[in-house]
């Protein structure tokens, strides 16, 4: 298969025709190898304007919505990014070419040593995966520039803000299904704005449920 010819179709079929018109994400995306970041027997498939199951639970997000989110973040040369369910790393290397370095945030053990043989098999090496829980994001490395979340979730735990640099950003789909909107939130003299960005459908990510509140 001409993964390359694949990649190409992905970026002019799905990806340009969706709003995404910035030239530092779109040669990202021409540029990384997703094919390497999908289980073997998915390979061919790996192009395909869908998720694309990674382990029980966990998806690769679809290219569209990948770089629509991507492109929001609006990550510069400079900036520290986290991403928070980094899954097999591709979402990593696509942002590892936009800004000076990536913190790779994990919850599964197998998934990250995956996304990590697989990234320094590339040369992706300004990648760091850490594995940890999601909810709580990475201290040791903050603050971030920008934080990405890889994958729907029901709310933004205080954490991932309280990592935030001042004048921060922080990409997140909230909530499931077709009522969920993608979210940017910008950090400014230590308070968070948030606006609603686009509607959207991802997968979730494990966690990040708001907690049952009791009714009298």
């Amino acid at each position: 298969m001409d993964y390359k010819a694949a990649r190409t179709k992905m970026v002019d079929n799905q990806i340009r025709t969706t709003d995404v018109t910035s030239h530092e994400v779109l040669d990202a995306f021409l540029t990384v190898p997703r094919e390497e970041f999908v289980p073997a027997a998915v390979k061919p498939l790996a192009y395909i304007d869908n998720d694309i199951q990674l382990a029980p639970g966990r998806f690769l997000m679809e290219p569209s919505p990948l770089a629509k989110l991507i492109q929001l973040a609006d990550i510069a040369p400079g900036d520290i990014v986290l991403e928070v369910g980094c899954g097999s790393g591709y979402a990593s290397a696509i942002l590892s070419k936009l800004g000076s370095s990536v913190v790779a945030l994990e919850s599964d053990a197998e998934l990250a040593a995956s996304a990590t043989e697989t990234l320094a098999s590339l040369g992706y090496d300004n990648v760091a995966v850490v594995t940890g829980d999601l909810e709580g994001g990475y201290a040791p490395e903050a603050p971030y520039d920008a934080v990405f979340v890889h994958g729907a979730v029901e709310f933004v735990p205080e954490a991932l803000f309280a990592q935030l640099r001042d004048g921060g950003r922080l990409v997140v789909v909230e909530g499931y299904g077709n009522a969920s909107q993608a979210r940017l939130y910008i950090k400014e003299g230590g308070r968070v704005a948030e606006r609603n960005a686009f509607n959207t459908a991802v997968k979730p990510l494990p966690g990040f449920r708001k907690a049952k509140e009791f009714v009298f």
